[in-house]
Formats: structure tokens, sequence, C-alpha cells
């Protein structure tokens, strides 16, 4: 009879741990959903799933804040073929998250939330889905325990959190390539029992096909696992024990991938090469654009457990927070190599991870292969590494888990420690991230639009070329005072015809100022005087800023 109570308790136990888990996790990713300001390519993400395009931006006027946000109201007569059509036109992304988030936009409009709020909070419940599916990942690969772990490692990693913040695509495939995972797991299992589900396997299939059309980049975990699988599936049949039905089902599982990717492929190829891609291209020349990718994959890594202010931070915050980064690093990876060891040596382990650790390497090469072969720098943008995130996440709390046969109570208790540790240090640093102090946001809305805010009204003109220079121009307006007045004027035909151009210009009230944003200008590019809104304004030496790209202001005449 005590024993049993003894079990109940211990089953109560670790169920109240992993709803605390989930709970930490949920809080962490809903607090302060709306504080940072859109980023450009949130403000791609809102626009598309509003149900508009670029072509609804008032472009060559003065308008009121009050009008640019009128475009992110929800439209009631957007399909999700009519927002594909756009999508294929006016950006880079397959169609998918953004007809969800349509969806989701309508069901949550009569809320009493901030439209960025209700625009988030689609992929802050993807983020708190992944601490259960990492639950459920780690269970059935390893053991109950080793699955809180993982639920741990996912809901206070600073990395999540960003992501799960973000209204962009990262964190609906990331569930979708971790359910994946599991699918590959139980297929392994399945392998080694010499048996077959075929609901696994088209689940697999089917899950792995949808991802496709969520984020292109799916496609890498795809190959990652199909090359695990046939690796797999080759060393069984050198020792005589792999099954031609195995086989045969893997041939099959391929082959309805391919036909999951038909549809798409066309519009695949045509938006590799659109000129959105280029900022891909590596950032360092010589010796740098060799090694540099190769520090950045580890930053990448570092920052899925910790992350302290050292962007934009005086010199010895940042040296101080970049050494507490370190040593904290060093510590977690001599946690994880050790309880690796013991989980490949463990018979009841070697294989699942084996699949975890081949499908992260997998993936690792592909991204050097991008980098190497294709001249595109995707490790200098931490947030693709959500591809193989979910692998990383298992095998942490796995490894956090894997008991020393040879002294267990000190590997329990040293796993107990552990654990609190990587707790308060996520907690901690998910706080930076909630904040803006860490993943700073590229053109930083949020600092432009302080450094612009002056007494008395404000216009502001964004030059534009292309579509991406209009989402920039919009990440900054969204973040001004609601009383500025902006405008979109055209760049196509040189700088010398847009200073011409500006006198057509004409707000509802003369600005007392005018801020000029000019992609491409150098300082010294800015004309002494403008004429815009029936006034003169001259240049003001002390108002040029750069922050990737150039913006100068003038002071209007009385």
């Amino acid at each position: 009879m005590q024993s049993e109570v003894l079990i109940i308790a211990e089953i109560a136990l670790h169920y109240l741990l992993l709803v605390g888990i989930v709970l930490v996790g949920t809080a962490l990713r809903f607090w302060n959903l709306d504080l940072k300001p859109l980023w450009m390519d949130e403000v791609i993400t809102a626009l598309f799933s509003f149900g508009r395009s670029y072509y609804d931006v008032p472009l060559g006027e003065a308008v009121t804040l009050s009008t640019l946000e009128q475009l992110f109201e929800w439209n009631r007569a957007a399909t999700c073929a009519g927002i594909a059509q756009t999508i294929s036109v006016q950006s880079v992304h397959p169609p998918l998250f953004f007809c969800w988030l349509h969806s989701w936009l309508g069901w949550v409009a009569p809320i009493e939330q901030s439209w960025v709020w209700k625009l988030r909070a689609l992929p802050a419940i993807a983020g708190v889905v992944s601490i259960g599916v990492m639950y459920t990942l780690n269970r059935i690969a390893f053991s109950k325990t080793a699955g809180v772990f993982a639920a741990l490692v996912m809901a206070v990693s600073p990395f999540a959190v960003y992501l799960s913040q973000e209204a962009r695509h990262y964190t609906v495939p990331m569930v979708m390539i971790a359910i994946a995972l599991l699918g590959l797991i139980q297929i392994q299992q399945d392998l080694h029992k010499q048996q077959i589900r075929p609901a696994i396997w088209i689940g697999w299939s089917i899950v792995n096909g949808i991802g496709f059309y969520v984020h292109y980049f799916f496609v890498l975990a795809v190959i990652a696992q199909v090359v695990t699988l046939i690796g797999l599936y080759g060393w069984q049949c050198q020792r005589g024990v792999g099954s031609r039905r195995h086989g045969r089902t893997l041939v099959l599982s391929i082959a309805l991938l391919a036909l999951f990717y038909l549809p798409g492929l066309p519009t695949f190829l045509s938006h590799i090469g659109r000129s959105e891609t280029d900022w891909l291209k590596a950032s360092h020349t010589g010796i740098l654009a060799a090694i540099a990718p190769l520090y950045q994959l580890v930053a990448g890594w570092l920052v899925m457990a910790i992350a302290l202010p050292v962007e934009n931070q005086p010199l010895g915050i940042a040296i101080s927070a970049g050494v507490l980064m370190l040593l904290f690093g060093g510590w977690l990876g001599w946690r994880i190599i050790a309880g690796l060891r013991w989980l490949w040596l463990d018979p009841k382990t070697h294989w699942q991870t084996v699949m975890l650790m081949g499908f992260v390497t997998c993936v690792v090469v592909e991204f050097l292969a991008i980098v190497y072969g294709l001249n595109k720098d995707i490790t200098q943008v931490p947030r693709y590494n959500f591809i193989y995130f979910p692998a990383v996440c298992a095998l942490v709390g796995a490894s956090l888990w894997a008991k020393n046969t040879k002294a267990p109570k000190i590997d329990k208790r040293l796993a107990s420690l552990s654990s609190v540790i990587v707790f308060v240090v996520g907690v901690l640093s998910c706080g930076f991230v909630v904040y803006n102090l860490v993943f700073l946001k590229p053109y930083e809305p949020s600092n432009v639009a302080q450094t612009m805010n002056a007494p008395g009204r404000s216009l502001v003109i964004m030059a534009y070329k292309d579509f991406q220079d209009i989402a920039l121009g919009l990440s900054f307006a969204l973040a001004l005072p609601p009383e500025e007045t902006f405008a979109f004027v055209s760049r196509l035909q040189g700088y010398n015809a847009l200073w011409q151009s500006l006198s057509a210009l004409n707000p509802q009230q003369p600005p007392h100022h005018v801020w000029m944003i000019a992609p491409g200008l150098r300082q010294t590019d800015f004309p002494a005087m403008l004429s815009t809104g029936g006034k003169l304004c001259r240049l003001n030496t002390a108002n040029y800023h750069r922050i990737g790209i150039p913006y100068q202001g003038y002071d209007c005449d009385k």
C-alpha cells in the first residue's frame, strides 16, 4: 500500500512539474508580447496576413500615421488563394503560414488587445506547443524524466522565446519539425523491432510535406531526416537485418514527399533567384569569409541557452556579458558532452542518440554547404537555427538527465543542480529578450523613432526603390508617435529627381522638421536645403545618423 502511494505521489509530482514548466514557458512567451516595435520582416508578415499587399500602401503623398495603421485592419474579403498569389509575386516565402495567420486574425478580432499582440500571439502559442511536443519526443525516445528536462530547456531558452515573440514563420515549422522527429524516432524503433506501423510513416510524410509550404528551409530538415533514415537502413542491410519491406516503405515515403513538393516547386525555383535573397551573401571578405561562419555557428548554439546584453552596450558591460556567456557555455558544453557519452554507451538510448545527432550533423553540413558552395551565409542569421533546434533541445535535455551507472546518486544530484542553473540563466536571459536588450532588430526602428522625436511636427520621408524599402519604411512609421506625418517617395529615377519631387508633397500641416531616410546615400550626398510641404528646410549637421541605412534631419522655416 505504501509503495502504491509513493508511486502515485511520484507520478503526480512528475506532471505537476511538467505543468509548472509549461506555465513558465507560456508566461515568458506572452510577457510584454507587444512591447517591441515591429521590424521589417514582421511588417511584411502583417501586410500579407491582414489580406493586404504593397499596392495598398499610399505612395508619393504625405499621410498621417493613422492612415498607415488602416493597412493593418483585417481584410475579411481576402482569401488564402489571393494571399498565396500576392506572396508569390511580392515575397519569397511559401504561403501557408500567412493563410493560417489571416484566419487566426479573424478569430481573435473581437479580443481587446492591440493588433501587434494578436499578430504575435499565434507564433507565441506555437512556442508553447513546442514545449509539450519536446516532452513527448524525449519521453518516447528516452524516458519521462528526459522529457521533463527537454521541456524545461525549450521553455526557458532565450532563443525559443525570441522566436515565439516574432510575428514570423519560425515557431510553427519548429513545432512541425519536432513532430517529424517524433515520427523519425518511432520509425527507428520500429526498424529495430522489424515492424512497420503505416500510420507513423504516413503521418511523418504528411508533416514533412506540409512543412515545405510553411517555410522553404523546412526542406533542409527533410533531407537530414531522409539521410539519417537511409543511413540507419543501410547499416541494418550491411548486417543482414535490413528488411526489403522497410526499404520499399522508405522509398514510397520519399516518393510521397516528392508528390507533396511538386505543386510548389516552380514558385520555389522562381523565388531562389530573386533580389530579396541577396542580403544573405557573405558580409566578410578574405580569411574572415572562411572562418566567420564557423564561429557564427557556435555563437548561434550559445544563445540557445544564454543571451546577455552584448550588442550596443558600453565596452565594459559587453566584455563582462561575453565572458559570462562563454563560461556558462563551457560548463554546459561539458555537461552535454558527458551526458551524450552515457547516452551513446547505453544500449537503451544508443540509437535514439545516433538518430538525433545524425539529424543535427546533417543540417549543419547543409548550412556549411550553402555558405561555402552558394555563397549564402545563413549562419549570420541565428533565427535559421530553428531548423535543428528541436533536436538540440532533445539532446540537451536527455544529456542533463543521463546517468553515469557507476555513480548514479552523484549524477542525480548533478542533474538537479544543472536543471536549476539552466532554469535561472534561461529565465534571466528571456527577460533581456523581452525588453529588447538582446537579439536586436535590424535597423532598430525603436531607436530611429526615438532619435526623430523632437519638439514640433515632423515629416518623415522614406526614399524607396523596391518592396523591401517600403516594408522598412513602414517599420519606422509604426514606431513613430501618431501625430507625425510620413511619405514614401520613389528613388527609381535617382536622388536628383527625388529632391525635385519633394515640393509636390502637401502634408495637412506644414512640418517643423523633415527627416530624410535615404538608402545608399553618403552624408555628403544630402542637399543643404529641401523644399517640401510649402516650407524651406535646412540640413542640420548634428542630425545625421546611420543604422544600416542613413537618415538626415532638416529644420524648416517658421
